[in-house]
């Protein structure tokens, strides 16, 4: 006769079984059903949502978070990293670092974009909406992920400081000009804006965001380089372009 007491164990070990099979059905039906992305500002969530899932395993909660803790961050144009973090077993929350980027140049057919220390970090095919060109600069061979080797470094920091008094201003700009003197013109629509050099380049940005919507439907040159903050008799003066 059998004893008992032998089935115990094996009794155990099948309980164990079923145990650890039940809760990897449990663990392997949970799924993510709620995603929120924040810090994105160049894409939309449902565009961050694509690129990290990007097939339907990647919806299981389970899943998704070995994958997050074991595998590198997948590359995003213009997005440094970016976390996730679980708020609950079905609820993901994409916390992106964007890139900043203050303008691009056209090289070679392409877009090279820099930031405020002019790294180039990123390169397209096509311009992207919300950031200006800068032409004008003198420049030799660019390497992504280098700085752009122009003769003057310090280019980079007005080209940073006008940019954030732009958007300050809630300006937008088709493109900003240097010439060979470092001296700014912006080019809105089909006004160019002669800013001169960068100094008090806040009072001239102020007096332009006053003026553009006398001005955003003209076709000419505002000079605004003569500007001077000490003096109360300000002239700003618009020529109009007159076509034959």
């Amino acid at each position: 006769m059998e004893d008992i007491s032998d089935r115990k164990p094996h009794m155990g070990l099948f309980i164990f079984i079923v145990a650890v099979v039940s809760a990897a059905v449990v663990i392997l039906s949970v799924n993510v059903t709620q995603v929120t992305v924040v810090g994105n500002s160049r894409y939309t969530e449902n565009e961050i949502v694509s690129m990290l899932f990007q097939k339907n395993l990647d919806w299981n909660s389970a899943y998704f978070f070995l994958k997050e803790k074991t595998q590198e961050h997948i590359r995003i144009p213009f997005v440094e990293d970016y976390q996730v973090e679980f708020t609950g077993p079905t609820h993901v929350e994409v916390i992106v670092h964007e890139k900043s980027v203050v303008g691009y140049v056209s090289y070679m057919g392409s877009y090279m974009y820099f930031d405020k220390d002019g790294i180039v970090v990123e390169s397209t095919d096509t311009a992207l909406p919300g950031i200006p060109e800068i032409s004008g600069l003198q420049f030799g061979q660019i390497v992504l992920y280098q700085a752009l080797p122009v003769e003057d470094s310090r280019i980079f920091e007005e080209i940073l400081n006008l940019t954030q008094l732009l958007s300050l201003r809630k300006l937008a700009v088709d493109g900003i000009r240097y010439n060979s003197k470092g001296e700014a013109s912006l080019y809105i629509n089909k006004v160019e804006v002669v800013l001169g050099d960068g100094s008090q380049m806040d009072g001239k940005i102020s007096l332009l965001a006053n003026m553009m919507p006398q001005i955003q439907d003209l076709d000419g040159t505002l000079y605004l380089d003569n500007y001077d903050e000490n003096k109360e008799d300000l002239v700003s003066t618009f020529k109009k372009n007159f076509s034959d």
